[in-house]
């Protein structure tokens, strides 16, 4: 088994992205919120910060108290996807990059010669000093591997700036003084999982056979599992985009009834317009709010296949008729769809009337104004009180078009 796969993983993204641009903000702790205020909670940590224990999900105060020296600064997406698309160019002209996993994540194929373990180690360091040359604030962790998730477990076995072998002679040994949760794909509810299975070290998870794996997993997922941690590539067979949409921390002006429907409306406004640029139709849409102290409201209804926002927003009109009256302030909100397909492959309801014309044609125009002249140029009168809410986000597997959904 042979070195196959190159992981890049840069440190600390949207934080560097804001030290390289903003000479004031280098060397010291930076906390990066989606908006400023205090009561929300990280999105991105400096390295300087995280020294303190500060990291993506602590709330302001708490980092407040973890490191009093600790500068705030609000997210601009939009420079962290133009950045992003730099630096896969920087890459790629070092060796081909084979996949981009997330805005500051990707793995590259390494072919013939650069399967040796001291050519792979030079193609690391050429590709640190060619994203040095051009920005040297924004740091990078490599880990090279007989596969992609070894690579990426390589890549975060030295942070910052690392750079990590995993060979086929050192499997699984060198796997063994990790944790469980440093191991790509387990989370809190997966380690508890494994837990209740007797699991509680990487060297228990080892042991298992193929099928004990898929019971622990409860899925064939955990059958890919045996051959990841093996350095085996698993099969995937790739499927089409299954659900697309957006979620806002309300701002604390906005944390009540009407704030929350408003931008519930911008979001799927939003979301609308980006599923139209896919060319694809939803048969489902569901709206979430999270309160603080109060079990989130949850709703959730079956449509015939459409990309018409006039049709969605009569859906959430509907769903919102069963918001609870409970006086408890909401703290975000969240549109989705799912149960997509192509325009061209869509199943219509046997009793339901395709979209007329005159929708498709009010759409389209609404679209083709707002690319053009500004994204709230012409838009539906339930998001006029949060026309400056929901600005660009960036999802872990979702690299935003800057096109379609900057607001700017």
């Amino acid at each position: 088994m042979t070195l196959n796969a190159l992981y890049v993983d840069f440190n600390s993204y949207f934080a560097s992205v804001e030290q390289q641009l903003r000479p004031e903000l280098r060397g010291k702790p930076i906390g990066v919120l989606a908006v400023l205020a205090e009561t929300t909670c990280c999105i991105a940590a400096s390295n300087e910060a995280k020294a303190f224990g500060v990291k993506t999900g602590t709330m302001v105060r708490d980092a407040r108290k973890l490191c009093k020296d600790i500068i705030f600064v609000e997210a601009r997406p939009p420079l962290y996807v133009e950045l992003h698309h730099k630096l896969i160019a920087i890459v790629e002209s070092c060796t081909h990059v084979e996949k981009v996993l997330s805005i500051d994540e990707m793995v590259c194929k390494l072919t013939g010669s650069q399967k040796v373990t001291e050519n792979a180690l030079a193609l690391a360091t050429k590709i640190k000093r060619a994203v040095y040359k051009q920005y040297p604030y924004i740091l990078c962790s490599i880990g090279i591997a007989p596969n992609t998730f070894l690579a990426k477990t390589a890549s975060n076995m030295q942070k910052p700036n690392g750079c990590v072998v995993i060979e086929a002679s050192d499997i699984p040994h060198k796997l063994y003084p990790l944790k469980l949760r440093s191991l790509n794909g387990i989370g809190r509810q997966m380690e508890e999982r494994l837990q209740r299975y007797k699991i509680h070290t990487v060297e228990q998870l080892y042991a298992l056979n193929r099928d004990q794996l898929r019971s622990a997993w409860g899925s064939i997922e955990g059958e890919r599992y045996y051959d990841k941690l093996r350095g085996i590539e698993p099969y995937y067979v790739k499927n089409a985009r299954s659900s697309l949409g957006h979620s806002h921390v309300l701002p604390p002006e906005q944390r009540n009834i009407a704030g929350a429907k408003a931008v519930l409306h911008r979001l799927l406004q939003k979301a609308a317009m980006r599923m139209r640029s896919y060319a694809l139709l939803t048969t489902r849409m569901s709206v979430k709010v999270k309160f603080r102290d109060h079990p989130s409201f949850y709703g959730e209804s079956g449509i015939s296949a459409t990309d018409n926002t006039l049709s969605l927003i009569q859906s959430l009109e509907t769903l919102w008729q069963r918001y609870p009256q409970h006086l408890t302030e909401p703290v975000a909100v969240e549109v989705s769809f799912s149960g997509l397909s192509n325009t061209n492959e869509a199943a219509y309801d046997l009793f339901a009337e395709k979209p007329a014309e005159t929708e498709t044609k009010l759409n389209k125009a609404m679209d083709m104004l707002n690319l053009k002249y500004g994204k709230n140029t012409v838009y539906f009168a339930g998001a006029h009180q949060a026309l400056k809410s929901a600005p660009m986000r960036i999802a872990f597997n979702h690299i935003p078009d800057v096109v379609v959904e900057d607001d700017e």
